[in-house]
C-alpha cells in the first residue's frame, strides 16, 4: 500500500482562488465569472498530483480560521488523505485571473499568517510521530511568516533520524539551509540553481557541473533540474542524464513543477529506476502544462506521454 510511503509536508499551505474576465484594466470595478476553488500550496499539489496519477500519500500541514477548514474540505472531496494543524492565524488565499482577451494570467500571491514557534514545532513533531515510517517525505513551497529559514533542514535531520529520503523543493535560503543539511533529493529550476551555486550560470556544462558538485559535496544524493520544455538534467554519484521532454501544446504552466516532483517519487515508490522514474516525472509535468487554468496533471495523458519518451518519440 502506497498510502504512509509518501508523507507530504507543506508549511505555507493555500486556497488557490481563480477566475476569468474578458479583459483587465486599471481603476475599474473588474466583473469576473464564478470563481474556482482548489487546494494549493506546494506539497498538498503534490499530494493532489500523486492522488490524480493513481496513487496515495500523506499531506501534513497547518490550517487556521475559515479558509483552513475550507481546505480540509476540498481536500476531502478529491479524496486525499491529510493530517491537518492547527494553528490561530488564517490560512492564506492567493488569487489567479484569466484574461480571455490575451490568454494572459495574473497570479497574486498572498504570505499567509505568522506561524508561532509552538505550531511550526507541533507541524515537525507531527512529521515525527507519523507510523509506520515514509519512505519518502516531500517539503514543497515557501516558508510564512515566523517560521525559521532552516525549517527544511530540520526536515532534512528528522528524514535522516527515521530512515525517510527527504525530497525538497523550494526556493531562496530555505533552499540552501536545506542542501547544506543534505538531502536525498533537491529540485530546482535553473534560477533555483543559479541561487544554490551563488552566481549566474551561462552554459550547459556550467549547469551539469553545478549538479554535478551538489553531489559530490553531500547536498544531495540526485539533483533534478527542471529546464521547462527541455526537459531535465538529472545528477546522481552515477553520474549526469538530459532528459527530454515530450512536446505538448502549453495550455497552463501552474503545477507543472508539483507534478513533476508527484511523478518522480510516486515511480520510485512503484519500483522504477531513478532515470525511468524522472521520465515519469517529466512526463507529468508535461501532462499538467496540457490541463486549463491552475488544474494538475491527468494520469492518460502523463502515462501516454510516459510511453512516448520511452520509445524516444518527441
Amino acid at each position: 500500500m502506497e498510502m504512509q510511503k509518501i508523507v507530504t509536508l507543506t508549511v505555507n499551505p493555500a486556497i488557490d482562488k481563480s477566475a476569468e474576465i474578458d479583459h483587465v484594466a486599471a481603476d475599474r470595478k473588474l466583473r469576473c465569472e464564478a470563481p474556482r476553488h482548489e487546494p494549493g500550496g506546494g506539497g498538498i499539489n503534490v499530494s493532489r498530483a500523486i492522488r490524480r496519477l493513481g496513487g496515495n500519500s500523506l499531506a501534513l500541514y497547518p490550517a487556521g480560521g475559515t479558509l483552513g477548514q475550507m481546505l480540509d474540505d476540498l481536500l476531502d472531496q478529491e479524496k486525499v488523505n491529510y493530517r491537518s494543524v492547527s494553528i490561530e492565524g488564517m490560512t492564506r488565499e492567493n488569487l489567479t485571473v484569466f484574461e480571455k482577451s490575451d490568454g494572459r494570467q495574473f497570479r497574486f500571491g498572498m504570505p499567509g499568517p505568522t506561524l508561532r514557534e509552538e505550531e511550526w514545532q507541533c507541524c515537525l513533531d507531527e512529521l515525527a510521530k507519523i507510523e509506520p515510517k515514509p519512505a519518502y517525505i516531500i517539503a514543497s513551497g515557501s516558508l510564512p511568516p515566523g517560521v525559521p529559514q532552516d525549517f527544511y533542514a530540520r526536515v532534512a535531520s528528522l528524514g535522516k533520524d527515521s530512515g525517510s529520503r527527504v525530497v525538497v523543493d523550494s526556493s531562496g535560503e530555505a533552499l540552501s539551509a536545506a542542501a547544506r543539511a543534505g538531502v536525498y533529493l533537491l529540485k530546482p529550476n535553473m534560477r533555483e540553481l543559479a541561487h544554490l551555486a551563488g552566481h549566474k550560470i551561462e552554459s550547459e556544462l556550467e549547469q551539469e557541473r553545478v549538479a554535478q558538485d551538489l553531489i559530490t559535496n553531500g547536498n544531495a544524493e540526485v539533483v533534478v533540474v527542471s529546464l521547462g520544455a527541455a526537459g531535465a538534467l538529472l545528477a546522481s554519484a552515477i553520474g549526469l542524464a538530459r532528459l527530454r521532454a515530450p512536446t505538448v501544446k502549453i495550455v497552463s504552466k501552474i503545477g507543472a513543477g508539483d507534478s513533476m516532483v508527484a511523478g518522480i517519487v510516486l515511480a520510485l515508490v512503484r519500483g522504477e529506476n531513478l532515470e525511468n522514474a524522472v521520465r515519469f516525472g517529466i512526463a507529468a509535468g508535461a501532462a499538467a502544462v496540457m490541463t486549463p487554468g491552475t488544474e494538475l496533471c491527468r494520469r492518460e495523458d502523463a502515462e501516454k506521454l510516459y510511453e512516448r519518451i520511452l520509445a524516444g518519440e518527441e
